[in-house]
């Protein structure tokens, strides 16, 4: 993120670019860092005390701060969308918080989460939530979710952190299911959900150009306006 002013939000940056952005960050203030990396392979360990991606669920517990609704208040009095015209990200905190006191829940820049989207379908795709500057009003919603590969950057993507353990013990499996348990999925057969295709049915029928930059769902199926 090159030349980012101060009070606008961090975007540009992959999903590994967050993973290491905490552990720097957390060895800093002299806290443990939460993720273990290896290449490709992270491990979290939800036992630490450092600064992390919030799981999905967390993201879910925050951004609409108890209300009920698609958002937490009007959409134009709480979030940058492609309504406001802009051509990037706004500054934070112009427009109103949620009942947490926080800013851009929803808007400016989509945000990164730990979890996995969906392994059975899109592998090692990781989630992130909350729409862009450049999103209509319906993307912009705390239920949608999309996601993308963990090397991939896109310029309306960024993080919002979360500091402090989430389990009493150590363990790698640290989302809303297991990762593992959720793999077997690929390999079904007969009468297929709508809208969903296993990974192995993907791989044997992808494109030359490879696999798309980002996925989109919904809170139950993908979301017909994910951009390729």
């Amino acid at each position: 993120m090159p030349d980012t002013p101060p009070d606008q939000p961090a975007h540009g940056l992959s999903w590994f670019d967050a993973v290491d952005w905490c552990n720097r960050a957390s060895e800093l203030v002299g806290l443990r860092p939460a993720c273990r990396r290896s290449g490709r392979t992270v491990d979290w360990n939800p036992a630490a005390d450092g600064y992390r991606l919030p799981s999905e669920a967390e993201w879910e517990f925050a951004c609409p701060a108890g209300s009920t609704g698609p958002g937490y208040g009007p959409l134009h009095d709480i979030a940058w969308t492609a309504a406001d015209g802009l051509p990037g990200p706004a500054r934070v905190a112009r427009k109103l918080p949620n009942r947490f006191g926080r800013y851009d829940t929803l808007g400016n820049v989509w945000e990164w989460c730990w979890d996995y989207a969906d392994p059975a379908r899109y592998s090692d795709y990781r989630s992130f939530r909350g729409g862009g500057w450049a999103d209509q009003a319906w993307h912009v919603r705390a239920s949608v979710r999309r996601s993308s590969a963990p090397e991939v950057s896109l310029e309306d993507l960024g993080f919002r952190i979360v500091c402090g353990p989430a389990a009493a013990e150590n363990g790698a499996a640290a989302q809303g299911w297991s990762a593992a348990a959720d793999q077997p999925w690929a390999k079904t057969k007969g009468p297929l959900p709508v809208c969903w295709t296993p990974l192995r049915v993907a791989e044997r029928t992808a494109t030359p150009s490879g696999r798309a930059s980002r996925a989109g769902s919904g809170p139950v199926r993908p979301d017909p306006g994910a951009r390729p």
